[in-house]
């Protein structure tokens, strides 16, 4: 099954609670986010966001310029219905991070949650540094979180890699300054527990 199928077939045959990742706030995201110092009118695009409440929260935190990109339309569909009006305020963005071109220099603050943990391939890898660089402004931040060391082998059924924060951020490379690195131990709705790294960085001007 392709990517774009498995995720699709997820997001129509789960509710939204129903998926080991489901967070009902996403308080480290907005934690980190608000630790980069960027204004309410910075742009910020949250990668995988799918059906994560993180866009609820930036919109609650008075954040006004948010984009949404997902492989999965069934996802972003999920997540505009949920917000109801609110959802005309945000660009959604149907599209494989790996492909998609994002307009050059857009981002004051790139955000992925459990998105490049499942590139095992290091082209994959490859282009989706190439994509932030791209988009991500100089001297904008990037919040990028993988299941730790210790976390989980697979995920939704697909094999994942797994970071420490070092590891993590030895493949984004010089570009990139590691400002800060947590951990978090995520709940599921299942009652287990999820090991995550999350590294913010700050992308250096070339």
């Amino acid at each position: 099954m392709q990517t774009k199928q498995h995720w699709e077939q997820v997001y129509t045959t789960k509710s939204e609670d129903g998926v080991s990742w489901f967070q009902e706030h996403a308080r480290q995201s907005i934690e980190l986010i608000s630790r980069t110092g960027v204004p309410k009118e910075a742009s910020i695009i949250d990668v995988g966001g799918g059906a994560s409440t993180l866009v609820d929260d930036l919109l609650a935190n008075g954040y006004r310029h948010v984009s949404v990109l997902d492989l999965s339309e069934a996802a972003l569909a999920a997540s505009r219905a949920r917000l109801g009006e609110r959802a005309a305020g945000v660009s959604w963005l149907v599209g494989d991070i790996t492909k998609v071109e994002l307009p050059r220099h857009a981002y004051d603050v790139w955000h992925d949650r459990a998105v490049f943990h499942f590139l095992t391939a290091r082209d994959e890898r490859e282009a989706y540094v190439n994509a932030v660089l791209r988009a991500v402004k100089p001297g904008g931040h990037v919040i990028v979180a993988t299941f730790a060391e210790d976390g989980p082998e697979k995920c939704s059924g697909l094999p994942v890699m797994r970071y420490s924060a070092d590891g993590l951020h030895r493949e984004f490379g010089a570009p990139f300054t590691l400002l800060q690195q947590e951990r978090e131990e995520h709940h599921t709705p299942f009652g287990t527990v999820q090991k995550f790294i999350y590294c913010l960085c700050r992308k250096e001007p070339s």
